[in-house]
């Protein structure tokens, strides 16, 4: 079996086009925080956050406009369904040591991203999503572990400096968020999208 997705490839090419869109996705967060009052609107815009690595793993720069595409408020049923179903089945599997809930998890991660972009239903997604992960959970976990444990790492030592290490804090936070987005965005193509 060939290798889709590796540890270092993931990290290298995510983090450069996580950075690469910094600016658009604070832009989109942005403008998100600005409509979450909006009834409806909110819907669509919480959707199209939510899929921000499948706009991600084109590899191209993206308009933070793009969270106003109609297509997100379209499969609303179909998105609160397949959290729903995520959620019944992690839920428990927390029970029993967290492990069953974060292979679940690591299977299902890619769920929603198919769900939005393929337009399949919810049990289709996390079908789908849970082949495309198989053999590759472990290099899953492990980016999201280091950028985790490096924010904190970072964090805690500039926590230290007096007076500007909230702020260096608050922009570490913002990095390794913009970075996960872009890791998130290669294991999708990696994984999905170049299979198809």
């Amino acid at each position: 079996m060939e290798n889709k997705i590796t540890f270092q490839g993931v990290l290298s090419e995510g983090i450069g086009i996580g950075l690469k869109n910094a600016p658009s996705l604070l832009g989109a967060v942005i403008l998100w925080i600005l409509t979450i009052w909006i009834p409806y609107i909110n819907v669509g815009t919480t959707i199209a956050i939510a899929s921000i690595p499948v706009a991600l793993s084109e590899g191209r720069v993206i308009s933070p406009l793009f969270i106003f595409d109609k297509k997100y408020r379209t499969i609303m049923g179909e998105y609160f369904m397949l959290v729903g179903l995520m959620a019944i089945a992690i839920v428990p599997a927390m029970f029993f040591l967290f492990v069953p809930a974060m292979v679940i998890s690591m299977a299902w991660c890619l769920a929603i991203y198919i769900l939005i972009d393929k337009q399949v239903s919810p049990t289709q997604a996390i079908v789908q999503s849970n082949k495309a992960t198989l053999g590759y959970k472990w290099t899953i976990f492990g980016v999201q572990f280091l950028l985790g444990l490096a924010a904190g790492i970072f964090g805690s030592v500039l926590a230290l400096i007096p007076y500007v290490g909230p702020v260096l804090n608050i922009c570490v936070i913002i990095v390794m968020m913009v970075a996960m987005l872009g890791c998130n965005g290669v294991i999708y193509r990696k994984l999905v999208k170049e299979e198809a």
